[in-house]
């Protein structure tokens, strides 16, 4: 850093400061204009973006359809946060906190809305019997680890992530802080996994679900660029064969680029009502037909 910065005694908000988001970000709650959410034929409207919060859920919902649970079928409703789609009044209404992923289950009555995506997690396994472990050792396992990944990756996404790949300017101090947390947590992960083929034990569970999208991204070399080289994500190992084990599972691949805005064409899906879909209308088979 070039020059120290002294706090004011109170924060005002300035509009300038906040880099990338700087539209966006803003220090106060509810809506910013009045829309209503689309509502698709299906019994569960995910309104979300592909991105690791997002990618949980859409795998989720793409391995309880391939697991035989026909009420799983879902509309995935593409929600730009670069646009501030997620202030909308109807967004708003689904998830108080303007954050992707929000889920509407229509099955019940009346609709029930469910936001977090561990909460999402947790509410389908819940509601399907799939993908938690029944035993409690299983499901303490499950749970700790689903609940350890949302307390960490904030550090690595709103931390490492925001300093290292969206920050107007790098700042050595916090990315050196957050690095070294980030690696400690990658360590975390590489001793557990050296002894445990998922995350739970011997059952593939929500918990990789969660924690996949973040860690297995970050060695897979797809959520910052240059992040696996910075952080070394090859010395981790036992990661490493657990990440490409869960990607090559079709339910993953699914998954993952459903709501996806950027990278090949190919693997963006920006909305999905159909299995079909992922045959027909990725960007690069719309470009084709256009």
């Amino acid at each position: 850093m070039t020059q120290s910065y002294t706090p004011p005694r109170v924060w005002t908000w300035d509009k300038a400061n906040g880099g990338a988001f700087a539209t966006i970000n803003r220090p106060v709650a509810g809506p910013t204009h009045e829309k209503d959410l689309p509502v698709g034929r299906h019994p569960l409207q995910l309104y979300s973006l592909a991105t690791p919060n997002g990618q949980k859920v859409t795998i989720m919902l793409e391995e309880l359809l391939a697991a035989g649970h026909s009420g799983a079928e879902y509309d995935a409703w593409l929600i730009r946060i670069g646009d501030g789609d997620q202030f909308s009044s109807g967004f708003v209404s689904v998830n108080p906190n303007s954050k992707i992923p929000a889920l509407m289950d229509r099955s019940v009555s009346p609709p029930q809305r469910v936001f977090e995506s561990g909460a999402i997690l947790l509410y389908l396994a819940e509601k399907f019997g799939a993908f938690l472990p029944t035993d409690p050792a299983g499901r303490a396992a499950a749970l700790s680890w689903l609940f350890w990944q949302m307390g960490s990756a904030p550090l690595l996404g709103g931390g490492f992530g925001h300093f290292f790949a969206y920050a107007p300017e790098k700042y050595e101090y916090p990315i050196n802080r957050f690095t070294m947390e980030v690696k400690r947590q990658f360590d975390v992960l590489d001793r557990h996994l050296a002894d445990n083929e998922y995350m739970a034990g011997d059952e593939y569970t929500i918990a990789d679900m969660a924690i996949w999208p973040w860690y297995g991204g970050v060695v897979l070399d797809r959520t910052y660029e240059g992040a696996a080289e910075f952080l070394d994500g090859a010395s981790y190992k036992h990661v490493n064969r657990w990440a490409r084990q869960i990607d090559s599972r079709p339910a993953v691949k699914r998954g993952r680029i459903v709501n996806k805005t950027s990278g090949p064409l190919e693997e963006q899906l920006h909305e999905r009502h159909d299995a079909g879909d992922f045959d027909t209308k990725t960007q690069d088979k719309l470009e084709q037909t256009a």
